[in-house]
This record gives structure tokens, sequence and C-alpha cells, in this order.
């Protein structure tokens, strides 16, 4: 199955924007992204397990589903590309980054948000939580509404696709390999209780094609409200020349 949601074709654009969400989400939170970014294409991933993929299984690790998720970007390379991940999916779009190269094929840029460097581990395991913690975790970080997480109904439609992609997440291991050498823009919310800056500035460890950091107000899901200031950052972070 394709898996990007594109809510608004455009065949002349200049520049395709790849856009993998975070933990639990999907490819509906930049639904409102189609709209503001002028000439360039949006295209949003669905993972495996939800929504109109939800008769697939789930992911069973980073590596496949960036494979994956490379695997059908190839054919939609006719024009530069910039990958864009928050937390979970900032991971995703990293390592789709490096598959695209190991194909052969690269990006405009790679925009990494809410999420500290690829190679840095953290010792987590959320995902092995009960409901009742996983629900918490959620409400924690901003980014679903704590009333909601308290109907079973919802908890039985959300908690399985946040699981599966926790696990994602905290058993990820860093394969050691040549940097990447396309630019990389880190963001980061000033309050955001997962990442601070520092550890987002190691993503420059990871890239040979320029690095830079830019912090915004709010917590981990930032770019709820400042959408617009993100879009501009994504639409900017190719270099010039692109086309």
């Amino acid at each position: 199955m394709n898996p990007f949601h594109c809510y608004d074709v455009r065949p002349g654009a200049a520049l395709r924007v790849f856009c993998f969400p975070h933990a639990g989400g999907s490819a509906a939170f930049f639904r409102l992204w189609h709209r503001g970014t002028p000439g360039a294409e949006v295209r949003a991933v669905q993972y495996p397990g939800r929504a109109d993929r939800s008769g697939e299984p789930f992911a069973e690790s980073v590596a496949l589903l960036a494979k994956q998720v490379a695997e059908a970007m190839t054919p939609l390379l006719d024009r530069p590309a910039v990958l864009f991940g928050h937390s979970l999916g900032a991971l995703v779009a990293y390592e789709s980054a490096r598959e695209l190269r190991a194909r052969g094929r690269g990006v405009a840029a790679l925009v990494v948000s809410g999420r500290h460097a690829a190679h840095e581990r953290l010792a987590v395991s959320a995902h092995l939580g009960t409901d009742d913690e996983l629900a918490a975790e959620l409400g924690r970080l901003g980014g679903s509404d704590p009333e909601l997480l308290e109907d079973p109904v919802i908890r039985e439609l959300v908690l399985p696709a946040v699981r599966s992609d926790y696990r994602l997440e905290e058993t990820y291991r860093h394969r050691h390999d040549a940097p990447l050498d396309c630019p990389v823009l880190a963001l980061v919310g000033a309050d955001d209780p997962e990442v601070s800056a520092e550890q987002a500035a190691r993503w420059a460890e990871l890239t040979s094609g320029g690095f830079t950091l830019r912090t915004l107000p709010g917590d981990h899901f930032y770019l709820q409200d400042r959408r617009e200031d993100v879009m501009r950052a994504v639409l900017a972070a190719a270099p010039p020349s692109t086309p």
C-alpha cells in the first residue's frame, strides 16, 4: 500500500516534503501542512497498523520501516526532497535518509524535531508499562487530551499503536556508518521535557553537510502552536541552489 498521504498533489512543485509523525501519530497530524507550503508538495507518511493501514501489522523495527518508506519514496525523487520528522518521526526520517543514500539517492535536507540525536541511547522502557502508565506518559508530553485517554474505547484504539511505536524507539540501536552529506536542521521546543538543546545539537555529529539548531517556544509538541514557523523553517532547510 502507498504509505504517503497527499491532500494537494502539485505536479509543478519544485520541492517535495516528506513528513514523519511522532509515536502514536498518523499522517493526519500534517493535514494542514499541505496548505502552508507554497512551491512544495507535502507527502505525509502513514505508518502501518493505523488509520487506513490498520489491517497491516505494526512495523518490526525502525530499520525495516525505513526500508519500506525509502522504497516507496524512490519513484517520487524526481525533484529535491526534504525529510521532516518529529520525535519518533525524526528517527525514522534519519534512517530513511540513510537508506536512500545506500540506494544511491540523496535528499536536499533532513529536519529533525523534538528528539535527541540518533546515536545517543537513553535507557527507557515505557513500552513495557501498563496502559495506565502509557496513558500518563502521553499526558505528560502534552500531545493527547488526558480525559480522552480515560475512555476505554479510545484507549483500545490508540494505545496499541503508541506501545508499538515506543517499542520501535526504545529498542532502536544506531548503526555507526559514514555521516549523511545533506544539511541537517534540528528543531526543539524550549521547554521540551524530553530533549534539551544540547542533546538536539548532537545531530551535528551525524552529517558532514552542515548543521543548524533552532529553539522555538513551547514543549514537546511546540509545533502545534508554531506550525507556520516550522513550515517556513522546513522549506528554508534545503540549500539555496536547490531548484
